[in-house]
């Protein structure tokens, strides 16, 4: 790596670390619906409008059953809205290919994953989705999907920061504040930029244009800026373009990877601070930060170290070491591992470069940020209700470690609060297992495969690991467009998403009633180095017990394979 690489890396950190203060302060006040924010001006009437036509009342609040099952009902309701414009796709508006209804398994997984902020995708967007398939359905589940897992992560924050009480907020109001307030307007203003750099945004039809061979291509336009913008701020990560973010039409510059890096991390480190303002323990927050920034850098580091050094076999034939298949030119090495390693960590999904042509160990790190259940910032909500579920756990092992009964932020950690823990861990370690080993076994997994031995089981793993966790972000070199894969990986991610998020909320409800102890000698440090030491190791533990087993089968075992000379075409 050259020191320009970690110049980079280092202005990434520091321009997050920088935002994420005055956004989340500024979150402060849109999750606190009698708070005044500076845009009340432009859009309260909005808000009060979507009150009145819905028939909400913004101050009436929720306990944890009833905020769950606004989520549930919400979500379903999504599912549905998605899948009837998909199904009469071929008689909407603005479709100028005249593009058909989706087979019914890619229905139910594209409106699924759109819903549960996944934004897998078994299909070529430009050559699948209509431009009202496009706004109205994928564009439109990327702002609910992401405000409704901040909303879920605001719960938690207040089940912690409230005593003595049952409620833990109104969903309806915290999805319509984060929609209108924080996604809105920086999507607009990103999109705007996009636009600047030459990302298209427009209704027209294909165009044909004649190539310097004789030839003709299709040239795919439509309403991209827009949906990119929301895609990358979202933490959503499905593209316009079947190739995602490595197509120009979507990242045509060095300046609009590096702004799509820094809007990936924008909303995700701001909630750190967000929670630390929250519950009055800035330092903790910041303890929680440096524990996900020294995760990160590592990731980057070894992920980047190891494109850069590619096959050593190559040496030998007098070839540079790094590995530049599946990378643009326009980004080169450092940029894709870095953007990979984003994109994972934070639970996004979108690529600018193919994860599967990534050496062994390089692909190993994009896999395992993923199956850490995406804690190193995380996603849009989801990455702070999940880190806080580790730091619950940190606690826990601290307090059985003292002999004293764990306490987080005053409020001791019972039975109903370690039951939920598990809860929601346990689900996407199963669920990610048992369907890599059908996979696996099974005709269907393996005649998907564009590759054998460890990297074919890799790719398996990867599709399973990224859906469970609600990622989205592929492999490749794997067709998952069949009506089993479609299938298995639409309950993955259901599984993913509120087998995690249901327990959260009862986990809000529970913390919220509980009475806060003041602090004495033998309460556990949260704001120190050893607490930062040991959230990291807990993380990493928890992730090498459940799933170094699986990457030992695939990419661990490719690299020793690849030490050998052996390739896996």
């Amino acid at each position: 790596m050259h020191w320009v690489d970690w110049l980079q890396l280092l202005l990434v950190l520091t321009i997050i670390t920088l935002l994420a203060k005055p956004l989340g302060l500024y979150l402060c006040k849109v999750l606190d619906p009698t708070a005044a924010t500076f845009l009340d001006r432009p859009l309260k009437w909005l808000e009060k409008g979507i009150y009145h036509l819905c028939g909400i009342d913004p101050r009436k609040e929720h306990d944890w059953k009833q905020y769950l099952s606004c989520t549930l009902w919400f979500s379903f309701a999504s599912v549905l809205a998605s899948a009837g414009i998909f199904l009469l796709q071929r008689i909407l508006p603005w479709n100028p290919q005249g593009f058909g209804s989706l087979s019914w398994d890619l229905n139910l997984n594209t409106a699924i994953s759109f819903m549960t902020n996944t934004d897998w995708q078994s299909y070529g967007g430009e050559t699948t989705m209509s431009y009202f398939s496009q706004m109205g359905a994928l564009a439109v589940q990327n702002f609910a999907s992401a405000a409704v897992g901040l909303s879920a992560a605001a719960a938690l924050v207040r089940g912690l920061a409230r005593k003595e009480t049952e409620s833990i907020g109104n969903f309806w109001a915290d999805v319509v504040r984060v929609s209108l307030y924080v996604l809105l307007p920086i999507s607009m203003i990103s999109a705007l930029f996009f636009m600047s750099q030459g990302v298209p945004q427009n209704l027209s039809a294909y165009v044909s244009a004649h190539t310097v061979e004789g030839g003709q291509q299709l040239i795919a336009q439509g309403p991209i800026a827009s949906q990119e913008a929301i895609k990358i701020l979202g933490s959503n990560g499905g593209g316009f373009m079947n190739a995602n973010s490595a197509h120009p039409f979507e990242n045509p510059t060095p300046l609009t990877n590096f702004v799509q890096v820094i809007l990936i991390l924008l909303i995700p480190s701001a909630q750190i601070y967000y929670f630390g303002k929250t519950i009055q323990n800035i330092r903790h927050a910041r303890c929680i930060f440096a524990a996900l920034g020294v995760l990160f850098v590592a990731g980057v580091w070894i992920c980047a170290g190891s494109e850069f050094t590619g096959n050593p076999d190559w040496s030998s034939l007098g070839i540079l070491g790094a590995n530049w298949e599946g990378k643009e030119q326009r980004f080169g090495i450092f940029n894709s591992a870095l953007y990979a390693c984003t994109t994972t960590a934070v639970s996004c999904g979108s690529v600018n470069c193919m994860h599967d042509s990534f050496t062994p160990i390089g692909g190993l790190i994009p896999m395992l940020n993923i199956q850490l259940s995406e804690v190193i910032f995380g996603g849009v909500g989801a990455g702070l209700y999940s880190v806080l579920i580790f730091v619950l756990i940190a606690i826990f092992i601290a307090g059985l470690i003292i002999g004293k009964t764990p306490e987080y932020l005053g409020k001791k950690i019972e039975v109903l609060e370690i039951k939920m823990i598990v809860l929601a861990i346990l689900p996407y370690v199963f669920i990610v297992h048992l369907f890599t080993c059908l996979g696996c076994s099974s005709e269907w997994g393996t005649s998907a495969l564009g590759n054998q031995g460890p990297h074919g089981f890799s790719e398996i793993l990867y599709a399973f690991s990224s859906c469970g966790a609600n990622n989205g972000s592929a492999f490749a070199g794997i067709s998952t467009n069949t009506p089993i894969y479609n299938v298995t990986l639409a309950l993955a991610m259901l599984c993913g998403r509120f087998c995690c998020l249901a327990p959260v909320l009862v986990l809000a409800g529970s913390l919220a009633k509980k009475k806060i102890h003041p602090k004495t000698a033998g309460s556990f440090p949260v704001s120190s180095l050893i607490f930062i030491t040991l959230l990291v190791c807990i993380i990493l533990l928890i992730g090498a017990l459940t799933f170094i087993p699986a990457l030992t089968m695939g990419p661990i075992l490719e690299q020793f394979e690849l030490l050998r000379g052996v390739l896996y075409p």
